[in-house]
């Protein structure tokens, strides 16, 4: 299994994401933003969840995923059953 391209390491179950490389928001000429619409996603008990469209994972903290190989969990959008 390949590694997420990015993670990150959040305090909350619901997140928003649009793609955005991080630090990189509102620094684009006229405001705009280079990336995907923005989705809600809902990490549920295995505490992640991917994004459909960046493939960004989302780790909730202290959760079952929080510390462990990310190369090694499958892939799982929000919404997704496995």
């Amino acid at each position: 299994m390949i590694p997420p391209p990015e993670t990150l390491t959040v305090d909350h179950r619901r997140v928003a994401c649009d793609g955005v490389p991080l630090g990189k928001a509102g620094l684009l000429p006229g405001g705009a933003a280079l990336g995907h619409p923005r989705v809600y996603l809902e990490i549920d008990e295995k505490g992640y969840v991917d994004c459909g469209y960046c493939d960004r994972r989302f780790i909730l903290a202290g959760g079952p995923a929080d510390g462990a190989d990310q190369s090694q969990l499958p892939d799982i959008a929000s919404g997704a059953s496995l």
